[in-house]
């Protein structure tokens, strides 16, 4: 009964966040397509209209979701870049925070690369289109700060170098996801940066 009282004192911010955090958990242990709201009901001890009172429909759950997403990645990035000594460094502790926040949070790269949300939502898929293209902008942007530094290589393509660091995040989570326990993400990401980094750094000329 007392459980019961707390959960109505719950206000609806509150009550939307718990059905958030469930939805990304169920994401992680279920897979995307296979979550139901009578899941996410069932694993907040309410009922499935007590979902709905809050999301009309399952997909505005999902677009929630990636708000979170952006929130809390967003959040990881900018304190990591904080903390650069200079933009080449802010690169690789974006990286590499990046990669932790997704080992602790396995359930994101698949949302938001999952065809299933933003093949058939228009709202997803522009969020997600919007949230990817101001990472590679922020990335674009520091690499910009490098080549004026002298830090990178005059001639290096920005933008697509910024579209290159996002799809390594991307394609080592797919590889480490694709061979389960024989590779780990912080191990694979360790091995493969350097080797973005020697293709973006300006080359020392040839005495």
């Amino acid at each position: 009964m007392n459980q019961e009282i707390t959960r109505r004192r719950l206000s609806t911010e509150e009550r939307q966040s718990e059905i958030i955090r469930v939805a990304v958990h169920l994401a992680a242990e279920k897979g995307i397509d296979s979550v139901t709201t009578q899941d996410m009901a069932d694993a907040m001890n309410v009922t499935q209209g007590a979902i709905f009172k809050h999301f009309t429909t399952k997909d505005d759950i999902w677009l929630a979701v990636i708000h979170w997403i952006r929130e809390q990645l967003m959040k990881v990035l900018e304190k990591a870049a904080s903390e650069a000594t200079d933009p080449i460094n802010a690169i690789e502790r974006m990286f590499f925070a990046h990669i932790t926040f997704i080992s602790k949070h396995p359930s994101i790269p698949r949302l938001l690369f999952s065809e299933m949300l933003h093949k058939k939502n228009s709202k997803l898929r522009n969020l997600l289109q919007e949230i990817i293209s101001g990472y590679e902008g922020r990335v674009a942007g520091l690499l910009e700060a490098a080549k004026e530094q002298s830090l990178a290589a005059r001639d290096l393509d920005s933008k697509n170098a910024a579209v290159l660091y996002i799809g390594m995040v991307q394609g080592l989570f797919m590889q480490v996801s694709i061979f389960g326990g024989k590779r780990l993400l912080l191990d694979e990401a360790r091995k493969t940066f350097p080797i973005y980094l020697h293709g973006i750094k300006k080359r020392n000329s040839a005495a």
